[in-house]
């Protein structure tokens, strides 16, 4: 059997305050006022700022990346994010059930629930899901995980992006096709349709309990054992108290599970309040914007309103937008994070070829997102719970784009 050690590498030390160094609170400090600030003019782009803040904050601690998920299960045999990941998809499948049964308690008419994820499905969704699996394999993290290592201080993950904004223009002026001859055809397949409420929470937590011991299965033909998490020494006065609990929250990292509950619940709760967390329609505008200064913008094409329901394109012309709240949130709770618990580095790429690597392994997620509407959050994390078949097709896809990624990545060496 082999043990592996998830123990971090220790950082230098930074000027602190009673163990917590002073830009982790000054982050934390500018963090609060600017949802102080937003709150001022609209109450909706704060809170959901906040929520965006929560999960970049627990993607941080917990270095929770739906591309490690994948690509350690078919890398090292790991599973325990991919596990934490499904856990967390049924508990947000509860959640979810029940705001969208406040919206569409009675089935009849084919309705479907407002903001939740669910995109026409097709092959196109099954080639979107392959091509960013293994778009976020080789750019070294998914869409969220590469927002969340910006926060961090990764320039490979900053490059991906911007690979994700070329990938975005480039599905921009091919959009057109794909929707007047494969897309526009393509059914919003929901489960509570042909189901009912009872069939559908039932099926899609029996597919996740499978899924969970199939990974459980995959994991095991390994052998490989993971340690347990480190226990605190005897804490017995008070400052010892404090000093143990500043390292459990600050600085050890997150136990997955209990962040993958987290971020299921946020998830929830930002859905309760509006929508579910997601991050590619707003860098879609900001594509958009960018690509239109040089005369090749493309929002004109793309479809809007009832032609893809909740996972429309956004076409807001304001600056603030909830996904624009949502996105700084998220990298800015990553950053304070990372400031706190002192991971926080200016990390360049040694060998020139990733900075390729990440560039076009985040042009191909961008592209696959704009095909399926969504990335690993709002066409498979969230589109699950949604009760939509779409995001189980996506989810195939990145099984199978991960696993060639892995291949590739082997090669590359």
């Amino acid at each position: 059997m082999t043990t592996l050690s998830t123990a971090r590498s220790p950082m230098k030390a930074a000027p602190n305050l009673a163990g917590v160094p002073l830009a982790g609170i000054a982050a934390v400090v500018a963090m609060a006022v600017a949802a102080l600030a937003l709150a001022q003019s609209n109450t909706t782009l704060s809170v959901m700022f906040l929520f965006g803040a929560a999960f970049g904050v627990t993607l941080q601690r917990a270095r929770f990346c739906f591309t490690s998920a994948f690509r350690d299960m078919f890398l090292l045999q790991d599973g325990r994010i991919a596990k934490a990941i499904t856990g967390a998809m049924m508990v947000a499948t509860f959640g979810f059930a029940l705001v969208m049964y406040t919206v569409v308690p009675n089935l009849a008419g084919e309705r479907f629930p407002i903001n939740a994820a669910i995109s026409p499905v097709g092959w196109f969704t099954l080639l979107a899901g392959a091509i960013f699996g293994l778009g976020m394999v080789l750019a070294g993290g998914c869409v969220s995980g590469s927002c969340y290592r910006i926060g961090e201080g990764y320039v490979g993950s900053l490059v991906a992006v911007l690979g994700v904004v070329l990938g975005f223009v480039a599905l921009g002026h091919t959009w057109p096709w794909w929707w007047e001859n494969v897309i526009r055809f393509a059914p919003r397949v929901w489960l509570p349709h042909s189901l009912g409420w009872a069939g559908a929470v039932g099926l899609t937590l029996a597919l996740l309990a499978g899924l969970y011991l199939l990974v459980l299965w995959y994991e095991a033909r390994g052998g490989m054992v993971w340690p347990g998490a480190r226990k605190d020494s005897d804490a017995v006065t008070f400052g010892e108290r404090l000093t143990a609990m500043r390292q459990a929250v600050l600085v050890r990292a997150w136990p997955v599970t209990a962040a993958g509950v987290a971020l299921a619940v946020i998830n929830v709760a930002a859905y309760l309040f509006l929508r579910p967390i997601g991050v590619t329609g707003e860098i879609m505008r900001w594509a958009d914007g960018a690509a239109g200064v040089v005369g090749l913008g493309f929002g004109s094409k793309l479809a809007t309103g009832e032609d893809l329901g909740a996972c429309a394109f956004p076409s807001s012309a304001e600056l603030w937008t909830v996904g624009l709240a949502i996105n700084l949130g998220l990298i800015g709770g990553s950053l304070a994070a990372a400031l706190l618990s002192g991971e926080f580095k200016i990390r360049v790429p040694r060998q020139p070829v990733r900075f390729a690597q990440s560039l076009g392994g985040g042009a191909l997620m961008g592209y696959a997102s704009g095909l399926a509407a969504g990335c690993t959050l709002g066409a498979f994390f969230a589109a699950i719970p949604s009760l939509s078949v779409a995001g189980w097709v996506f989810g195939l896809g990145l099984a199978i784009g991960a696993y060639g990624g892995v291949q590739v990545i082997r090669k590359l060496g």
